[in-house]
């Protein structure tokens, strides 16, 4: 049973308002910014802007309180007490006043006149076999961009329209950039429609391109979505248009945002559907791949040494 512990208004307020990205930071969490809002690095379907936060694939969220009840396992005395400082002695800075600002309308970047940049870095650096970046570019499903010459991965609705779309820098080196397009729509990510039964899962497209890469015989036939996140959003509406798919084969990360969003969903699928979980070997699918393609460049050089 929690001790009672009296709060003024002043003071419940003050906790409700605590700038969520500083509480967090303070505690040494890690934020990976995401448009306007940060998501958390443990659980990618979590996003926190000034005081506020949403969890994407439950479709909830709240203020600061809330969110420490709900992701500390706190009682509500014992997350205003953390809010107000008590347990560390810290004053936590509050939100600035958020101006509600209208949702922009989705329009895709200007597509670049040729695709050089998206190839060299998906074939050469991330190892994607180069048949499978030209069936998507094809389909329109994957361009460069004009302004940065980021890759672009497009996701359509029923009717064929773009209504999503998945940034990623085609740097190298350096900090990776990785970010949705203002306006579009969750449900429509990055995917694949095949013909039989099998929907595969995935984070980020260039685990779902590395994935069909290690595993092409017949990759065609099979679905596939990644969700730009972990939010089940993307593999709700895919079920809805493909009413033949009966096995779910959830492919997310091998780390604490994948083992998380993969029980939540597993959690949420297996009542209706066959759900299977196919973990990678290291962090992700790419991580495979090269792993993969580094053994067979260290056998060949070995096998030009002996021949």
């Amino acid at each position: 049973m929690s001790t009672y512990i009296h709060f003024t208004e002043e003071q419940r307020q003050r906790a409700a308002a605590v700038d969520l990205e500083e509480f967090l930071r303070f505690r040494g969490e890690k934020l990976i910014p995401s448009g306007r809002e940060k998501r958390l690095a443990k659980d990618h379907s979590v996003t926190v802007r000034g005081n506020e936060w949403y969890d994407h694939a439950e479709e909830r969220g709240g203020h600061a309180v809330s969110f420490v009840q709900r992701f500390y396992n706190l009682s509500y005395p014992e997350a205003v007490t953390m809010l107000l400082g008590g347990e560390v002695g810290t004053i936590y800075p509050s939100a600035a006043e958020r101006v509600v600002e209208p949702p922009k309308p989705f329009v895709l970047p200007p597509v670049h006149s040729d695709m050089r940049r998206v190839y060299a870095y998906l074939v050469k650096h991330r190892n994607i076999d180069r048949s499978v970046v030209a069936h998507f570019a094809r389909e329109r499903l994957l361009y460069e961009d004009a302004k940065y010459h980021n890759a672009v991965f497009v996701g359509t609705d029923e009717e064929g329209v773009p209504r999503h779309a998945h940034k990623r820098s085609t740097n190298s080196y350096g900090k990776a950039f990785r970010l949705n397009v203002e306006g579009c729509n969750p449900r429509y990510s990055f995917h694949h429609m095949g013909t039989d039964e099998s929907l595969y899962v995935f984070e980020a497209p260039i685990d779902m391109l590395s994935y069909i890469t290690l595993h092409p015989e017949d990759w065609q036939r099979h679905s596939y979505v990644a969700c730009c996140g972990t939010s089940i959003q993307p593999v709700a509406k895919m079920l809805e248009r493909m009413p033949q798919i009966h096995t779910v084969l959830l492919c997310l990360d091998n780390d604490e945002a994948g083992h998380l969003a993969n029980q939540r969903m597993m959690a949420q699928l297996e009542a209706d559907y066959t759900v299977e979980r196919l973990v990678p070997e290291n962090k992700d699918w790419n991580d495979d791949l090269t792993t993969v393609r580094e053994q067979k460049c260290e056998v060949n050089t070995l096998c030009q040494s002996f021949g």
